[in-house]
């Protein structure tokens, strides 16, 4: 148990220090683009620029893998630990932003969470509680280890995690979907080779309505498939 606490400790000081390091970032691009504060539309950004986020945003993510995979024992620990890894590092990407920043105002502020194949917009309180169901499913795996049994994932509860995922993305690009719907003309993706300046193609998307619905049935979904394995071992 010490070893675990001890893992546990080193992990969330990882994860947040990440949190800030990607903070940082994006102080320094908002002064560079937002000087008057962060807000849609989005400003376009340079070619090179946005190839380096690009770039750093996937050693983020691999850096994040790479500390769940060093740090757990066997392949649900090194999943769940990223999954946990992830979560407080967004969560305290949040934070860092509030502190240094003052932003967002509200859990309900829009933020632009991803690029591809569309953008990924919502507010803020959405992306915080997919995390914190991360976090949730770490403490379930880890709960029922402690007590010695050999826990796992099974098909069922895979496939709820899996929908659950994808609906709740589908939720995060629905209004730019439903923007295209009104402009066909847009051209909707940004890749490394399109030699062009990123959000060009979104410089006059505006977010309007996030779809509460679907997210509720994506975050549902995987809140039941971690209830299940939960109740499973429980009996």
């Amino acid at each position: 148990m010490k070893a675990l606490t001890k893992t546990l400790f080193w992990l969330t000081l990882f994860s947040i220090a990440m949190g800030f390091m990607e903070t940082a970032v994006v102080v320094y691009l908002r002064k560079l683009y937002y000087p008057a504060g962060f807000d849609f539309p989005l400003v376009p950004i340079s070619y090179d620029i946005a190839v380096t986020e690009f770039w750093r945003e996937f050693a983020t993510i691999i850096m994040l893998i790479g500390v769940g995979v060093m740090a757990g024992k066997n392949k649900i620990q090194r999943f769940v630990f990223f999954l946990y890894s992830f979560a407080i590092w967004d969560i305290f990407y949040y934070v860092f932003l509030k502190v240094l920043l003052d932003w967002p105002a509200s859990f309900f502020t829009w933020d632009i969470l991803f690029l591809i194949p569309v953008p990924w917009v919502g507010p803020v309180l959405a992306p915080c509680l997919i995390s914190l169901s991360m976090i949730l499913l770490m403490i379930v795996v880890l709960y029922y280890q402690k007590k010695g049994l050999l826990v796992y994932i099974n098909f069922i509860e895979w496939i709820l995690l899996v929908f659950g995922s994808i609906t709740a993305i589908i939720s995060f690009m629905w209004d730019y979907i439903m923007y295209l719907q009104k402009d066909a003309s847009t051209d909707v993706v940004w890749t490394l080779t399109s030699k062009t300046n990123l959000f060009e193609e979104v410089k006059q998307y505006v977010p309007t309505e996030f779809n509460w619905w679907l997210f509720g049935i994506g975050q549902g979904t995987i809140l039941l498939a971690i209830f299940l394995m939960y109740n499973r071992y429980r009996k």
